[in-house]
């Protein structure tokens, strides 16, 4: 839930936007804006830098409660100003104050109206804005085609910030106090903004690569998004036992680094897990871990006593799993960062709380009553009045053998029962003779309702029992709650280590799924280089390799020596584009820190390969062509003009590679082999027969390209139209003119196929 901030202008330099923002210190350094918002785990951000008038803008990207990803970004970015919406969640209005706290760095924030941070208010703020090196009479149509190519608009939470920011800007004059204030804010550049460390892949690349697939699930009515896991990379590494481990997972798939000392701890822990000696520490592990559930969620109904029995229940499953896990890791290696970590960290406050909980709460009680209820010796006033409450029953009973003595002596039973809410009635049976509510009425007795055949009364006694015992129920219920409330505050006080908890047991459950990932499908761990290079030996497609009973394993070099540039060439369905997507997931992997399907690998940490070819710093680039003549057009440029071919002047040696295959008689054979070479045939022939086009038409095709080779002119082979042709097609024509196509029962498709397409109904009569 999004709450408004409490009294702004009292905490961290809160200002209010209707005061006078111009009034600001001179500073010399460039001035940096950074407008947020924080919403559902999603955090949409950007900035604005006066020196280079530049705005940068980051894609929405999940972020924990304690918003560590925002925390990275503000130290990278250092701004001046932090805004932010005056109504936004509880993490952030933390997150703001503790930063406020620093003594070292402290940013102006300023708060706006919720309604600045409108999506569409974003959009039209983006249209209106000054860009100089437009032109002016650039249509608003054009202005935005221009805009899309600029900032991505798949990113609402980042489009409402930009739109604060611009509004901002403009308030503050910033970087034009001094021109006339017809004269806008400036925006010479647009960037996207990517943490240091952090490799930027594009969404495109995600897809092409496969790396995240979304297909409809098959009970889609059972589900809110409708949405499952597909075969991708994502799919088959995340065997996660928990729904924050695999949170985390996606985080890591999304924000894939470079640097090394995070890689390193998250190999060393997957090499271990993957020893077949540590596999029963991996089951168990799992075991556990599979008990840590949604604490911040407990946490958050805490804070609003709206607790559930089956909150306490998961609350200590996750508490009392977690200090089973810190005692198993202190029997593990603690020269494994990660492993000392959980040992450490994991604070006795855990065992604390699970000893407290399991001590108060009387679990089997809770659920039989659907209530919060204490065990017996926690608070001595409540076990006395559940004490009084079982000796009720004989009480009661003799009560109502008292009772019965002063009844009419028509009836014959009575008894004397307890109601929450009500307290003590004298119950009696229905008479026949009893029918109209005035044949209700008893001496000395109150009538109170009527029910199953049975009238309540009041009675002197019964209200004398109200008035010695009083509301049992109520009082229990009121005394139990209370003790609630104070095991509430005691975990609440601990709660920075019910958080701990989530963050490391995270991260501990990626590691161990990828591990089991590892094992099963029989990945290596890759070797991290700084220096721009990647060597895979027999590497695999992760993917594919689940899906053929038979895959052709291939190796990759690409290095200053061995060339960053290559050409694949071969037929189409030769493994091209599957080669490609296979260096690129083997070298996405070891940049998540996972183990990869190759022999051996070894990975250059630069994210070259996954953008565009825009400089020199690219770590390797491979392009797969059939068009076979591009090697004899680069040669020919080459010697007519003394120079190389572009692509490979501007990025290095290039190597020219192929996929094998073999012609066994004039059957096409792939072997998916790369070897060095050219590729000195397209098999057009044969890829169009495994195609399954007619064999008259791809002989006819094999003597079209023989005379175009050889320069023999390429003669028609139809023949002339006879008067029988003429006169079946006008038969034809006019058998289609006598067509009714307002007739529903006309066949309009079998008529096309019988009449008109007679090859293409031979075709579909054999398929």
């Amino acid at each position: 839930m999004a709450a408004a901030l409490e009294d702004p202008r009292g905490a961290i330099g809160f200002k209010d936007p209707g005061s006078n923002l111009d009034e600001e210190e001179e500073d010399d350094t460039a001035a940096v804006l950074l407008s947020v918002l924080v919403q559902r785990g999603q955090l949409g951000l950007c900035f604005y830098e006066s020196g280079d008038s530049s705005l940068h803008y980051m894609v929405d990207s999940p972020d924990d409660y304690e918003l560590h990803l925002l925390s990275r970004v503000i130290q990278e970015v250092r701004p001046h100003v932090i805004l932010t919406s005056a109504k936004q969640e509880r993490c952030l209005t933390q997150y703001l104050q503790q930063l406020g706290s620093d003594p070292h760095y402290k940013p102006e924030v300023v708060t706006y109206p919720y309604v600045d941070f409108g999506l569409e208010v974003g959009k039209q703020r983006l249209l209106s804005t000054h860009l100089p090196f437009l032109p002016a009479c650039i249509s608003e149509r054009d202005k935005m085609s221009y805009l899309s190519s600029c900032i991505t608009f798949d990113s609402p939470l980042m489009l409402r910030a930009v739109g604060a920011l611009l509004k901002c800007l403009d308030r503050r004059r910033v970087g034009v106090e001094l021109e006339d204030s017809t004269v806008g804010v400036p925006i010479l550049q647009f960037h996207a903004y990517t943490l240091k460390e952090v490799v930027y892949i594009d969404r495109d690349t995600y897809s092409v690569l496969q790396i995240f697939k979304s297909d409809l699930h098959p009970s889609v009515y059972k589900l809110q998004s409708g949405e499952k896991e597909g075969l991708s990379l994502y799919g088959i590494l995340n065997r996660c036992r928990s729904k924050f481990g695999s949170k985390l997972l996606r985080q890591w798939f999304l924000r894939p680094t470079r640097d090394l000392a995070v890689l390193y701890r998250r190999q060393e822990v997957i090499r271990f897990f993957t020893s077949p000696r540590n596999s029963d520490v991996l089951n168990t592990l799992q075991a556990s871990i599979r008990n840590i559930r949604n604490i911040p969620g407990v946490l958050r109904r805490m804070t609003l006593s709206s607790t559930k029995v089956s909150d306490w229940q998961t609350l200590y499953k996750t508490v009392y799993s977690a200090v089973c896990i810190r005692d198993s890791m202190r029997h593990l290696p603690q020269s494994i960062q990660l492993f000392r970590e959980i040992s450490e960290k994991l604070s006795e406050d855990l065992h604390y709380i699970a000893a407290l909980i399991n001590k108060v709460v009387d679990f089997d009680a809770s659920l039989e009553e659907n209530r919060f209820t204490v065990k017996p010796n926690v608070d001595p006033s409540i076990d006395d009045k559940k004490r009084r409450m079982m000796g009720l029953s004989d009480f009661l009973t003799d009560v109502a053998r008292r009772e019965l003595e002063h009844l009419d002596s028509r009836i014959s039973s009575c008894c004397v029962i307890y109601l929450p809410l009500i307290g003590f009635l004298l119950s009696v049976p229905r008479l026949p003779s009893m029918v109209e509510k005035e044949d209700f009425e008893m001496e000395g007795l109150e009538f109170m309702f009527l029910s199953d055949d049975r009238l309540h009364y009041r009675s002197q006694r019964t209200r004398e029992l109200d008035s010695l015992l009083g509301d049992l129920h109520c009082d229990i219920r009121d005394m139990e709650t209370a003790v609630m409330t104070q095991l509430q505050s005691a975990v609440l006080e601990r709660s920075s280590s019910l958080y701990q908890v989530l963050d490391i047991l995270a991260e501990l459950d990626c590691l161990m799924a990828m591990s089991s990932a590892s094992q099963e499908y029989s990945y290596s761990s890759p070797k991290l280089a700084r220096h721009r290079t990647i060597a895979i030996t027999q590497g695999r497609h992760p993917l594919l390799e689940l899906c053929s009973p038979v895959f052709v394993a291939n190796s990759y070099q690409s290095s200053e020596s061995e060339g960053r540039i290559k050409v694949i060439t071969g037929p189409n369905s030769s493994g091209k584009s599957i080669f490609l997507k296979q260096v690129g997931l083997i070298v996405f992997m070891a940049l998540i820190g996972s183990d990869v399907p190759a022999k051996e690998a070894e990975v250059g940490l630069v994210d070259g390969i996954f953008t565009r070819m825009q400089s020199r710093e690219s770590v390797s680039v491979g392009l797969s062509t059939f068009m076979i003549d591009l090697n004899q057009m680069a040669l020919a440029l080459n010697s007519s003009t003394g120079s190389s071919l572009v692509l490979i002047d501007e990025f290095g040696k290039g190597t020219n590679t192929t996929l094998e295959t073999a012609v066994d008689r004039d059957e096409l054979v792939f072997l998916y082999q790369l070897k060095e070479g050219i590729c000195q045939s397209s098999y057009a022939a044969n890829i169009a027969a495994l195609a399954g086009l007619p064999t008259c038409l791809v002989h006819r095709a094999m003597e079209a390209s023989e005379h175009y080779r050889t320069g023999k002119p390429i003669k028609r082979i139809d023949k002339a139209s006879s008067d029988e042709q003429a006169k079946r097609c006008q038969s034809v024509v006019q058998k289609f003119l006598s067509l009714d196509l307002e007739d529903k029962d006309v066949d309009l498709q079998s008529f096309m196929k019988d009449e008109l397409l007679p090859s293409a109904g031979e075709l579909l009569n054999r398929s």
